[in-house]
């Protein structure tokens, strides 16, 4: 159990994001999007405790990845893990005693698991992606993300699995509802990566140890959860497809051991 992490997708959408990672003694939070009482829901239907959270790491301050962060980090004094221009831009009430920072590449030990952030391309303060590490197993969250540069691709290529991001077809963005300028946003490079851009990186960098894809952030109005299913599970060669929803949460996946 101590060998091996479980992973859930607890929401992934414009809506709110959140994202479990733990062993049987140590888990850490990425983001949480989601009021408190919706992700303690969440945790108690996948039986996880929130007693094994040690930290919550923040990858920007766009609402939908902290607007549950208060609440949570006070009631259970959870440590926040969270760059001092993330903290100002998201204009969170924190008490100094459950704030800290990272730096990129350097590593973040609890108990048997390390994290490690590394920036990436978004339309934010100072964003980053993270690398979640127990022993030989390693998973990664890679959403918004607007393009798949070196360090995406150099850490995917270690994953044993990854929440993915694939945010918008692009067929449907272009004759889409959404005025020019949003679109331009959105696939501008800081903005959100395309179904096509996430099956370029699976395809061409997946390793064989990849065991699960879980593809997270799908846009409400751009995607479609089936088509997105059908496009990767025709490439997954021997990878599980799960394709996380914006209502409720994942199963609870356990990766390596």
């Amino acid at each position: 159990m101590y060998m091996s992490l479980f992973i859930s997708s607890l929401n992934t959408g414009s809506n709110g994001n959140c994202f479990y990672i733990g062993n049987g003694n140590e888990a850490i939070l990425v983001d949480v999007g989601l009021t408190c009482k919706e992700t303690e829901l969440r945790m108690q239907r996948l039986n996880l405790n929130m007693d094994r959270v040690k930290a919550i790491f923040i990858s920007h301050e766009h609402t939908d990845h902290i607007r549950g962060l208060p609440v949570i980090a006070k009631k259970y004094q959870i440590p926040v893990y969270i760059t001092p221009s993330t903290l100002l831009g998201g204009k969170q009430q924190l008490p100094p005693h459950l704030i800290n920072t990272f730096t990129a590449y350097l590593p973040i030990y609890f108990g048997s698991l390390t994290v490690t952030a590394f920036p990436k391309k978004h339309d934010a303060a100072e964003p980053h992606s993270f690398i979640i590490r127990c022993n030989s197993v390693t998973v990664g969250v890679f959403t918004d993300i607007g393009q798949h540069c070196k360090d995406v691709i150099r850490n995917f290529k270690q994953c044993n699995a990854v929440f993915l991001e694939a945010n918008y077809d692009e067929e449907m963005l272009n004759n889409g509802r959404y005025p020019y300028f949003l679109k331009n946003r959105i696939r501008g490079g800081e903005g959100h990566l395309s179904n096509a851009q996430a099956l370029d990186l699976f395809r061409t960098h997946k390793s064989a140890q990849l065991s699960h894809l879980l593809l997270s952030h799908l846009s409400k109005d751009n995607n479609c959860p089936d088509l997105v299913q059908r496009l990767f599970t025709a490439h997954a060669l021997g990878t599980e497809i799960i394709v996380a929803s914006r209502y409720q949460e994942t199963a609870l996946y356990h990766i390596g051991g």
